[in-house]
């Protein structure tokens, strides 16, 4: 990654952070986008502190002109594009019969899925001068559905189809899509999940205090597929089995997945 210039949204925390300063310790160029400029600026530094150069283009991935400007100002810096990571995002934390806002759903794909899209379709001609490399961080709820999690889910599902066909558009380009499928990381994501008015909760509903992967694993995981440019990585070996299992018992997958919700919702305090 040493010189290579590398973009990568939802810049401003947990995963997109921790693989950006992870990045720039191996030398890359950050392009670091997300909305909130200040927390990108203390990115920012952590990136020059760990050796590699950075600018900061605050950016809403939901506006494809945004993600145009920002595709420009990369180039602009750094002289083109050799990696696009794909990773703002937004999660929910809702029933869809408890939903009073519909247009959660619309802001989740437009983030999820459409932020991608744009991103993606700017970056594209210069990835494809350098025959560089496009990841998508998606999640395994893009591949099996998850109770509370029903536009999330939707949003994720869309941006696999999306960049499995991807894919193949650009097999004699040699430029490679990843896609990546973390599980429950120790990340703010969820305590920012969008709740059934449409509102940010700001608390987790989900006790978050065990069993999440800590994000420097999830980032090296990550790190090692953009060297390798592997195609998906999913990344637990539970969650490959579920893969298997969902093909030919697609109602155990079903269970497991109610029970794992159920069983990490936070207990109320017990009261004396």
């Amino acid at each position: 990654m040493r010189g290579k210039t590398v973009v990568v949204t939802g810049a401003s925390a947990g995963i997109g952070e921790a693989l950006a300063v992870a990045l720039a310790g191996r030398g890359a160029n950050l392009v670091l986008a997300a909305r909130n400029e200040e927390a990108l600026q203390r990115v920012k530094a952590r990136c020059e502190s760990a050796g590699g150069r950075a600018v900061v283009v605050p950016t809403d991935v939901g506006d494809a002109e945004a993600c145009r400007r920002m595709v420009e100002r990369a180039v602009e810096a750094f002289g083109g594009i050799d990696v696009l990571v794909n990773n703002a995002g937004l999660t929910m934390d809702a029933r869809v019969d408890e939903v009073k806002d519909l247009s959660l759903f619309e802001r989740l794909m437009r983030i999820n899925y459409l932020g991608a899209v744009y991103c993606t379709y700017h970056a594209l001609p210069h990835l494809k001068a350098r025959r560089g490399l496009v990841v998508a961080i998606s999640s395994l709820t893009g591949k099996t559905g998850v109770p509370g999690r029903s536009g999330y889910a939707g949003s994720k599902h869309a941006m696999h189809g999306f960049f499995d066909s991807l894919r193949i558009e650009l097999r004699d380009t040699g430029v490679d899509v990843t896609v990546v499928c973390p599980g429950f990381v120790a990340t703010d994501i969820r305590a920012s999940a969008l709740g059934a008015d449409g509102q940010p909760l700001r608390e987790s509903k989900h006790d978050e205090s065990e069993g999440n992967m800590d994000v420097d694993t999830c980032v090296a995981i990550i790190l090692r597929a953009m060297e390798r440019r592997e195609r998906e990585v999913v990344m637990t070996t539970k969650a490959r089995v579920a893969q298997f299992l969902k093909l030919v018992a697609p109602g155990v997958v079903d269970r497991i997945a109610a029970r794992t919700m159920k069983d990490r919702q936070r207990q109320p305090p017990h009261s004396s």
